[in-house]
């Protein structure tokens, strides 16, 4: 089976676990990425780290950064040069990227499928929503980052197969628990986008009014650093908090080894709800517990094996993270549950396993 893939999110090296797994079931591989991409973040340059089995291959990009135009103006020398019979479209159906590949792989009789996080019901303007007209119709598979997205594709006209798979699953070499915890103050890591639309406001004023000794450590970078760099100094915290910035992926492990619980308070917007919420797998698969608002996906992401607080509660949020700073039993069970729960549903090897299973399915007469 010859399957080429299309992912700017590829570029991230931890993430590339998942196609040397995939590249194991019996599948030559080739993906196709950009050398960068750029969001509120900054530019994440294409790593190379997880390379083994499979072809990554860097290619020119147009309108890096922007979501609906960016396109790889080389993509159909690609797709003819390498004949796959299926063609892995890891981009949402409304933009140019997708169009152009889902082209291409008719062009060459390959069949395709596309992936969507979309999990609120957008309307688009044209020509973008005649463009997702026109994957829907003419695309052979649509895997879904939640179920929650395959119900929005269902209600914009999407009648083709799907399957629910998350987009990457978490490496358990990678991500494990601590040996010991070294002496420190309580530590709570926040590990996302500073963006509004993350909490990190929210994230603030709850610490602030936590007893005991305690630190906060958030990792990234995003739009909002500096207005959160404010709130930390009028509430009068800022010694406590520390602003790590953006590390490359294969630094994410051992961050994980250095805090106690990890928040991901995000808050529902008009036009964005939590996604998924990977940095909390990340978090269960090393042994930190999880406390995530109820905002979109996070709540089934975690089920039992962490705490859920009401989006925007900065009270609830206190009291959850005061519960596990001061409970040991139920931290330790929440590490338990958790790790538990990421080897279950979320390791490379099982989205892995999955996304091959849609392939030969895709495949049969």
């Amino acid at each position: 089976m010859r399957v080429l893939m299309v992912s700017k999110a590829c570029i991230v090296g931890i993430y590339q676990r998942k196609l040397e797994a995939i590249a194991q079931h019996d599948v030559t591989l080739e993906v196709l990425v950009p050398p960068s991409w750029k969001d509120d973040r900054g530019e994440q340059k294409l790593e190379r780290v997880y390379t083994d089995g499979y072809e990554l291959r860097a290619i020119p990009i147009r309108f890096n950064g922007n979501f609906h135009l960016h396109h790889y103006p080389t993509i159909g020398k690609h797709i003819s040069t390498f004949k796959p019979d299926i063609v892995h479209i890891d981009e949402e159906p409304y933009n140019v990227a997708t169009w152009q590949a889902l082209y291409h792989a008719k062009r060459v009789g390959a069949k395709s499928l596309f992936f969507s996080w979309q999990n609120i019901k957008r309307d688009y303007v044209p020509p973008f929503n005649w463009g997702e007209q026109w994957v829907f119709r003419n695309s052979d598979y649509g895997l879904m980052g939640t179920d929650d997205a395959g119900e929005v594709m269902r209600t914009k006209g999407y009648t083709g197969r799907q399957a629910t798979i998350p987009q990457f699953g978490t490496d358990s070499d990678l991500f494990q628990p601590a040996p010991s915890r070294p002496e420190r103050p309580f530590t709570i890591g926040f590990i996302a986008r500073i963006v509004p639309e993350k909490g990190v406001d929210v994230l603030l004023r709850a610490v602030q009014q936590l007893q005991g000794d305690w630190r906060l450590r958030l990792v990234s970078g995003g739009s909002a650093i500096d207005e959160m760099k404010a709130l930390s100094q009028s509430l009068g915290i800022a010694d406590r908090v520390e602003f790590v910035g953006q590390l490359p992926s294969t630094e994410l492990p051992a961050e994980y080894h250095k805090i106690d619980v990890l928040v991901l308070p995000s808050l529902t917007r008009p036009n964005w709800k939590e996604q998924f919420g990977r940095v909390l797998v990340e978090a269960m698969a090393s042994g930190v517990p999880v406390i995530g608002s109820d905002s979109g996906a996070i709540p089934t992401v975690i089920s039992d094996a962490g705490l859920i607080t009401p989006e925007g509660d900065v009270v609830a949020l206190k009291e959850a993270v005061q519960r596990v700073m001061g409970d040991t039993t139920l931290r330790t069970d929440l590490i338990a549950r958790g790790r538990e729960r990421f080897l279950n549903y979320y390791t490379h090897d099982s989205i892995a396993r999955d996304t091959v299973a849609v392939y030969l399915q895709m495949l049969e007469k």
